[in-house]
């Protein structure tokens, strides 16, 4: 069996890095955006491919992007849905970071000629 790729060392290592927020007195908006999310069908096992986008008002802490990528390359390999994904990604952040705002979009390609978005943010939806 060959000896796992460096990058795929990374990903089983890592977890989640934040740093301190330099502008806590502040309210202000991060947006992030990853084109290249990929997680496997839990029926199927066939390939999703998504881009997520995280948008957030951080409060004391502040995600560090290197670590946030390599936490949503481990999702690669794993049998989830899109719902499921995307909540897993949601809960993770607002535990982690506590924001004072936080929405996070799976904004999945079409499969099957269905387009699929999943929406998860600290507001309500009424």
């Amino acid at each position: 069996m060959p000896a796992d790729k460096y990058g795929e060392r990374a990903i089983k290592k890592s977890g989640l890095k934040l740093w301190a927020n330099p502008h806590q007195d502040r309210d202000y908006q991060i947006d992030i955006s990853f084109p290249e999310f990929t997680c496997l069908c839990p029926r199927s096992g066939y390939p999703d491919f998504a881009t997520i986008k995280i948008n957030y008002v951080p409060d004391k802490k502040i995600v560090e992007l290197k670590s946030l990528k390599l936490f949503l390359n481990s999702f690669r390999d794993a049998y989830i849905s899109h719902e499921d994904v995307t909540n897993v990604i949601f809960n993770e952040l607002e535990k982690k970071l506590k924001p004072r705002y936080l929405e996070v979009t799976g904004d999945f390609n079409p499969r099957g000629n269905v387009k699929t978005v999943v929406r998860v943010s600290t507001e309500s939806l009424k």
